[in-house]
């Protein structure tokens, strides 16, 4: 990796490639098409989305809405501090987009280590590996 990208645009690299391997679609938000897809393409990430408390490194959407946010940090971030910036990125609005739920159901927090899930439909919501 080049040595002059930041430590999160690093672990961002590495997240882009497991999001695409894990079949979605990575757009940034100048040039997104919600409803770009090829068979077997889960959905669309759109990087630096912007929100009512500011952009989330990544929304993602199925079928042309929004159902998550996943949250980069660079290696040695504690995950489980993120949590509650990620689900503050569920509660905030976005312009121009449709929602499957409202707060958004899924968050993420993500390094180029490790990945923690939170799912908010489960009556005892958390963050987890």
């Amino acid at each position: 990796m080049d040595q002059h990208t930041t430590p999160e645009a690093q672990a961002r690299i590495v997240i882009d490639a497991k999001l695409v391997e894990a079949g979605w679609i990575i757009q940034d938000k100048k040039r997104m098409n919600l409803y770009d897809g090829k068979e077997g393409i889960h959905g669309v990430a759109v990087r630096e989305m912007d929100t009512s408390t500011g952009p989330v490194d990544y929304m993602l959407f199925i079928d042309g809405k929004a159902c998550g946010v996943l949250e980069a940090k660079k290696d040695g971030v504690s995950l489980g501090g993120v949590a509650e910036q990620s689900g503050r990125y569920s509660l905030s609005q976005s312009a121009f987009t449709q929602r499957w739920l409202d707060p958004l159901p899924f968050t993420y927090e993500a390094t180029s280590q490790s990945i923690r899930f939170c799912d908010y439909r489960d009556p005892k919501a958390r963050s987890r590996r």
